[in-house]
C-alpha cells in the first residue's frame, strides 16, 4: 500500500497548489463541513488552482459521519460529473477526512484525494495512516477502507479557530504517541503548557508525533502487529465515545480516548507493572484539565458490551495493546472482565 506525503505547511497556499498539481478546477471536489465552509474555506480558494471547483458540505460533528451523509456526497459527485480521475479535497478535522477518505476511495473505485487537515486532533490522527470510514449501528468506523490520500496538509494557523476542548482533545492523541515512543518524547509532551498554547512548540511536538505515528504505519499498514500500538487507549475509549452519544452527552474524541488511556495504563500497571509514577502524572493531568466521565456500575455491562464489538477485536475475547514501560509495547493483551471493571473503578475514583 502507498502511503501519503505529509507536510505541515509553512507557505500553505503554494503547498496546496503544488498537492493539486496538474488537476482542471471543475473536476475538483472540496469537502467541507458548516464550520470549516465559514472559517477554513476562503482561505483555500485564495488558490487559483480552485476557481471553479465544487464545495459540497455536510453538518459537523462525528454524529454526522454515517452513511446517509456518505450518499449525499457520492450523489453529489455522481450528479456533478465526477470521474476515478477527479480529486476530493476534505477541509476539515477527523470527521470530514474519514467520510471524505471513505467516499473518494470507493466513489467508481476510487479517485486521488488531499486532506486538509484543519484540527488538531485530526493531524495528528484521523488524516495520516490511510484509514477512513463511517459509524455505523451506532458503533464508531464500523464500515471503511484502507486508503491513504496522495497528501496531507497541514496549517497550523487553522488551530488558532479551535476552542480548548478541542486543542485538549487533539493533545490526548500526541501523549499516545509519546507513551508508545520513549520518554524523552513523553517528558517533552507532558510538560506542554496547555494552559498558554505556545503554536510554536506545538508546531514541533506535531511534527514528532506525526513521524511517529508514520512510522508504524510504514510498519504494519494493514495493522496486523505493531500498528496495534496505535490502538493504545482506544479499546476502552471508543466504548466511552459511544456510550456518551447513547446517553446524549457526547464526548470529544480525545476526551474519550484519554480516558482510555487512564483505563489501560492501569490496566498495563496491573498485569505488567507499568510505572505507578507515571500513570498517577497521567491521572493528574487528566484531572485537572480533562475532568472524568460521568457514568455508573450499572453501565459497566454496556460498556464491557460495546469493548466486545471493537473491530480490534480477532477473536471472543478483548483484545489490548498494554505497555510494560513508557516505549515498551506489548500487543494482543487480554484481560478478564473483572480487570476491566476493575479499572472503571479507577476511572471513576477520579
Amino acid at each position: 500500500m502507498s502511503h501519503s506525503v505529509t507536510k505541515i505547511c509553512r507557505d500553505f497556499i503554494p503547498e496546496l497548489n503544488q498537492a493539486i498539481g496538474e488537476q482542471a478546477a471543475e473536476s475538483i471536489y472540496i469537502l467541507t463541513d458548516d464550520n470549516t465552509l465559514k472559517l477554513c474555506l476562503p482561505l483555500v480558494l485564495q488558490s487559483e488552482k480552485l476557481k471553479g471547483s465544487h464545495i459540497i458540505t455536510i453538518k459537523s460533528g462525528d454524529e454526522n459521519k454515517h452513511i446517509d451523509s456518505a450518499v449525499e456526497i457520492w450523489k453529489y459527485l455522481s450528479e456533478n460529473g465526477a470521474t476515478r480521475k477527479s480529486l476530493m479535497i476534505n477541509l476539515g478535522g477527523g470527521m470530514i477526512t474519514d467520510i471524505g477518505g471513505f467516499t473518494a476511495s470507493t466513489f467508481k473505485r476510487g479517485m486521488r484525494y488531499i486532506n486538509v487537515s484543519t484540527t488538531l486532533l485530526g493531524a495528528v490522527d484521523a488524516a495520516t495512516g490511510g484509514k477512513t470510514g463511517v459509524n455505523f449501528l451506532g458503533l464508531k468506523n464500523e464500515i471503511g477502507v484502507f486508503a491513504p490520500a496522495d497528501t496531507v496538509l497541514i496549517y497550523i494557523d487553522f488551530f488558532r479557530t479551535l476552542d480548548q476542548q478541542n486543542l485538549l482533545s487533539g493533545y490526548a492523541e500526541m501523549v499516545k504517541h509519546a507513551l508508545i515512543d520513549t520518554r524523552e518524547e513523553w517528558e517533552k509532551v507532558m510538560k506542554f503548557d496547555l494552559e498558554k498554547m505556545d503554536f510554536d512548540i506545538l508546531r514541533s511536538l506535531l511534527e514528532k508525533s506525526i513521524q511517529i505515528k508514520e512510522r508504524v504505519v510504514e510498519q504494519d499498514p494493514f495493522e496486523a502487529n505493531i500498528r496495534k500500538a496505535l490502538n493504545l487507549g482506544h479499546t476502552f475509549g471508543h466504548a466511552f465515545e459511544s456510550l456518551s452519544y447513547k446517553i446524549n452527552q457526547p464526548a470529544l474524541h480525545g476526551y474519550a480516548v484519554m480516558w482510555g488511556l487512564l483505563c489501560e495504563l492501569y490496566l498495563s500497571y496491573i498485569k505488567l507493572d507499568f510505572p505507578k509514577e507515571e500513570l498517577l502524572r497521567l491521572k493528574y493531568l487528566i484531572k485537572e484539565s480533562y475532568g472524568t466521565f460521568e457514568f455508573h456500575c450499572q453501565q459497566y455491562e454496556q460498556l464491557f458490551e460495546l469493548m466486545t464489538h471493537d473491530k480490534k477485536n480477532d477473536s471472543k475475547e478483548i483484545n489490548f495493546t498494554l505497555l510494560a514501560d513508557v516505549g515498551d509495547i506489548k500487543i494482543n493483551q487480554t484481560a478478564t472482565k473483572d480487570e476491566i471493571f476493575e479499572c472503571f473503578d479507577f476511572l471513576r475514583e477520579g
